[in-house]
């Protein structure tokens, strides 16, 4: 006869699952552990071979790029509008 909700005793650790769960993840490291190199090499050759060259920027490129704009601190601009005032 099946158990009714009302008679359900809710969440309960189930050992069977448990171990169950423990043997196929088990045998899945036993299955997937000689393909371990095979996915290495694979990866690689896909790596130089087949994908784009991404361009990563960096600080470097970013800190030597001519064109970026870079921020005047407002004690410089005070100096210079006041040399400008000075001058005119």
């Amino acid at each position: 006869m099946s158990t009714k909700v009302s008679e359900s005793t809710g969440y309960v650790p189930n050992l069977q699952m448990s171990a169950f769960g423990y043997v196929m993840a088990a045998v899945l490291v036993i299955i997937m552990l000689p393909l371990l190199p095979v996915i290495a090499v694979a990866w690689v050759i896909w790596r130089v071979f087949f994908t784009e060259e991404q361009l990563e920027s960096s600080y470097q490129n970013w800190r030597d790029d001519p064109n970026r704009l870079r921020p005047v601190l407002p004690v410089e601009a005070e100096e210079a509008d006041e040399e400008a005032e000075a001058a005119a």
